[in-house]
């Protein structure tokens, strides 16, 4: 059983599309170890906590964080938290708010402030996801008893000890960054979030639920 008829329907027309198939074995491979926690958990009954993490807390990891608690909620996976984090705070840029919102997620700017927080929603009975660029270890996010899901190589290769994780996964993403101010960016931001989507939704589709 699924929780797809709940989506906000755009998005569920994203994951329509979605095959699996495409991706390549070698990526399988990277993200088997996340399947791993997760299922383990999942056993165990208890919280599975995620803290996405990237360098500036900008970009990869808040999509990361919103498509990997999607997922969850889609195949109806329980006690899932999704966190994200950074080596250090920024900002949450604003094209990937722009880009969710195009994709069908509904989000709410709850402040105004130099780092603003978003509320991003997937299905109206859901609770938000709270969007804000933070470091990995701020009191927002758990102390213990998750998993650091590195999701960019420079936060991967700069922060060999994440205090407090239970495990360290990376799953680098290239950095739609370098696609900023061009023709492309559009293009690239979404590519980059349909490609997180696609493999948050892999990874929950393998779990075997009690």
């Amino acid at each position: 059983m699924t929780n797809s008829n709940r989506l906000f329907p755009e998005i569920q027309e994203i994951i329509t599309s979605f095959n699996f198939e495409t991706i390549s074995v070698e990526r399988k491979n990277v993200l088997q170890p996340l399947i791993d926690f997760i299922q383990s958990k999942t056993d165990a009954k208890q919280e599975i906590r995620l803290n996405l993490i990237c360098t500036h807390n900008s970009r990869r990891s808040h999509l990361s964080q919103v498509w990997a608690q999607t997922a969850a909620y889609y195949y109806d996976i329980k006690n899932v938290f999704c966190y994200s984090g950074g080596t250090e705070a920024t900002t949450l840029f604003p094209k990937v708010a722009e880009i969710l919102e195009k994709e069908g997620f509904k989000i709410k700017k709850l402040s105004e402030q130099n780092n603003p927080v978003y509320a991003i929603k997937f299905a109206q009975d859901s609770a938000p996801v709270i969007g804000f660029s933070k470091t990995y270890d701020d009191d927002f996010n758990p102390e213990n008893g998750f998993a650091a899901i590195m999701t960019c190589s420079q936060a991967d290769e700069g922060c060999p000890f994440i205090a407090g994780a239970e495990k360290r996964i990376p799953i680098t993403y290239e950095d739609p960054k370098i696609f900023d101010n061009s023709d492309e960016q559009d293009e690239k931001y979404q590519e980059r979030s349909l490609q997180i989507g696609l493999e948050m939704f892999y990874v929950f589709s393998q779990i075997k639920k009690q």
